[in-house]
């Protein structure tokens, strides 16, 4: 399993998929590969192409909630930039380029301030980030206990 944590640290609640990312990297959790980037590249199809399951982690601007979690299909987008990478373009990426689609979900994690170049997120997403942190830990938990019971 790969887990993907993405955003800019220096513009705020950006930050929220490397803080995830780095929190859950400092759990060094058995069969959890994690990984901390400031974007999603074309070169991250390569990396999931060989994961089964793959966790995308980024902030979401205006969310309903303290996080969402869904699962996600591949997709292009009109036009491929180097800011236009989102989880569905890496996972069609992936399709085509390796013949293989691992499931993917993306955890958004809700934040509020975005705009200046700062350091440090704002006290509601870290509220929120624990709360993230919390859910993906059981669900993690959950995930296990199922293919354990598969198995037996």
């Amino acid at each position: 399993m790969l887990l993907i944590g993405y955003g800019n640290p220096g513009r705020g609640d950006d930050g929220l998929g490397p803080a995830f990312s780095e929190r859950i990297a400092e759990r060094s959790l058995q069969g959890l590969e994690v990984d901390t980037d400031y974007q999603l590249v074309a070169e991250h199809a390569l990396a999931i192409s060989v994961h089964e399951l793959v966790i995308f982690v980024d902030a979401e601007i205006e969310g309903e909630h303290a996080f969402s979690f869904k699962e996600v299909q591949p997709a292009l987008p009109q036009t491929i930039g180097s800011h236009s990478f989102v989880p569905e373009t890496v996972l069609s990426l992936c399709t085509t380029l390796f013949g293989v689609t691992p499931c993917a979900y993306v955890l958004g994690i809700s934040g509020l301030d975005f705009g200046e170049i700062k350091e440090g997120l704002s006290t509601q997403a870290s509220e929120n980030l624990v709360e993230a942190e919390a859910f993906f830990l059981n669900w993690l938990e959950h995930r296990a206990l199922e293919k354990g019971a598969a198995h037996a």
